[in-house]
């Protein structure tokens, strides 16, 4: 059997048991190819005479690219013809600055078919970010927007410079010649399943960002498991809201979506506009949607109810989701919000799969592939503890470790885990909830406070539209939870309506676990838009806890709250 048989019965069994969470736990098993090439022997081969359509862009006035599988297998034909005519080989690294443009998913093929790794960057990067990445990634070339091109003026030193379109500044190619090249492609020699493909940095939400290395197997076989949550099957149209340069654009708008061959539908946008999201949703027939949960407590904002959706899967990612959010949208389209849970380190290794009972607010279940358990401090088997995945059965999907890194790698892949230092509970029937990252949870009068669980109650009051719970000090208790909210529009940042939510808080949480400091004020975030606890937890920590700031109330505050 040759790799893409192998990769096809494992990915047609997934497609077959879609709703049979138990015979897919049962019955999956990982392809395993010593040598695996994704783009030319998966891609290329579902997509060589497809008119079925494989990518379509939306702007602001609809539709501004679409083209089939054949014609995506034609066009990173082309681009990998020109990038190789321009100087690149086998093992030459790029770095990949592109908004969500057809030339994103042209040079994501072409680098693999080529075997260059690809280590993807936002176009929000600028200065000693980029710099950084450049270095650690031992960066040979860049491919990047005309508009972005001046961000590498001092960094490009020998390293090749390529734009996406239009004329190139000097010293630089641009992808607009690529198209004179021959739309065939001859790969030199082959490439191994271990070879690497993906470096990513992570986002550094609690310490300064690693540099992950995913291998021709682990993200594009890995991703199975990702396809299986997400429920995409042959011919839908799934349109994901991630923003090229994370990870997460790779999991929904590339290996996810194409393993199924269906359609990835991907807007063009500066900003995030929820009625323009909203009427594409609809004009598209889109049928699986997944978004951070920034986006789905803006849309219940919305009137969704006035939108005739033909939506059939509704997924979330990134950070957890709230009941409140899931009840809202229930009540709304009739369908759940499906809630998933992985690393830029894995695939979806967690989930709420189609098919299965729903606990709101919970992570859900491992997915098929995985084999998960929960540690205390001291390594043993717990309902509450780290996350862990056993290595035992070598889940495909587990990056290969850090970069240049083995210290950072050893911490978190030993004694045949890799631990993922986030912290979850699990049920007497196997279903995780989400309690924190490590770094995250806290002790209050010694007992033990996880924000998650807090700020969904937080959301659920009509006038928090989101918020962060960090310690803040207290010479009686050690520490006490404190939140910082950012208001829904129409709310005022007041001691009336800080009252009103503490007296919330109150009526829905045990007396230990109350919110005994609020403050009203945006939330600061990572570029791929996770909140940035460290921060909060750094400048409450460093300040003077004796002097208010502006927006700040505390429970004695309030006579009403006495007792």
């Amino acid at each position: 059997m040759t790799s893409t048989e192998d990769f096809r019965r494992a990915r047609d069994l997934l497609l077959e048991l879609h709703g049979d969470y138990q015979g897919a736990r049962e019955r999956f098993r990982w392809p395993r190819p010593e040598r695996f090439n994704w783009a030319l022997d998966w891609f290329d081969a579902v997509a060589q005479g497809s008119p079925r359509p494989a990518l379509r862009l939306l702007g602001k006035q609809g539709v501004t690219f679409e083209a089939s599988f054949d014609e995506m297998r034609r066009r990173s034909n082309r681009t990998a013809n020109f990038l190789r005519r321009v100087g690149l080989r086998r093992g030459d690294r790029i770095l990949l600055m592109l908004g969500n443009v057809p030339e994103l998913w042209d040079t994501m093929l072409a680098a693999m078919k080529l075997g260059c790794p690809l280590v993807p960057t936002t176009t929000l990067m600028t200065g000693d970010d980029l710099a950084q990445r450049l270095d650690r990634g031992a960066v040979r070339a860049v491919i990047t927007e005309p508009a972005y091109a001046h961000n590498f003026a001092s960094l490009m030193g020998s390293r090749l410079g390529v734009v996406s379109e239009g004329a190139a500044p000097a010293g630089w190619q641009s992808l607009a010649t690529s198209g004179r090249e021959p739309d065939g492609f001859e790969p030199e020699g082959v490439t191994r399943a271990a070879d690497p493909l993906l470096l990513y940095f992570t986002s550094g939400t609690t310490a300064q960002p690693k540099l992950v290395v995913h291998t021709h197997a682990s993200y594009p076989i890995g991703h199975l498991s990702t396809m299986y949550w997400l429920g995409v099957r042959p011919g839908d149209m799934h349109l994901n809201l991630s923003s090229p340069g994370w990870a997460k654009h790779a999991w929904s708008l590339f290996f996810a979506p194409w393993n199924a061959e269906a359609t990835i539908v991907a807007l063009q946008t500066a900003r995030f506009d929820p009625e323009h999201l909203m009427r594409e949703l609809v004009r598209n027939e889109v049928t699986s949607f997944c978004a951070p949960p920034t986006v789905w407590r803006s849309l219940i904002q919305m009137p969704l109810r006035d939108y005739p959706v033909k939506l059939r899967e509704l997924l979330s990612a990134g950070e957890p989701l709230n009941a409140e959010v899931i009840s809202q949208v229930r009540a709304a389209w009739g369908l759940t919000i499906r809630d998933g849970y992985g690393q830029t380190e894995t695939t979806l290794l967690v989930g709420n799969f189609a098919g299965q009972p729903i606990t709101p607010g919970a992570m859900g279940l491992p997915a098929p592939g995985y084999d998960v358990v929960l540690r205390d401090p001291e390594g043993r088997h717990a309902s509450e503890g780290e996350v862990c995945v056993r290595l035992a059965n070598a889940p495909v999907g587990v990056m290969s470790g850090y970069l240049d890194d083995p210290e950072q790698t050893t911490k978190v892949i030993r004694n045949g885990e890799y631990h993922t230092g986030d912290v979850a509970q699990r049920s007497e029937d196997g279903v995780f909830t989400y309690v924190g990252r490590n770094d995250d949870v806290f002790k209050s009068s010694d007992y033990r406070i996880s924000p998650f669980e807090l700020e969904s109650v937080l959301v659920e009051h009509p006038a928090v539209q989101e918020a962060a719970v960090v310690p803040s000090h207290d010479p009686q208790r050690l520490s006490v939870p404190k939140a910082f909210i950012l208001l829904a529009p129409g709310h005022a940042p007041e001691a009336a309506t800080a009252l009103a939510i503490l007296r919330y808080v109150r009526q829905h949480v045990s007396p230990y676990k109350r919110i005994r400091r609020l403050e009203f004020q945006d939330l600061p975030k990572t570029i791929s838009g996770k909140i940035r606890r460290v921060e909060l937890r750094g400048t409450e920590s460093a300040r003077d806890s004796s002097k208010r700031r502006p927006h700040e109330f505390w429970e004695e505050d309030f006579p009403e709250l006495a007792g």
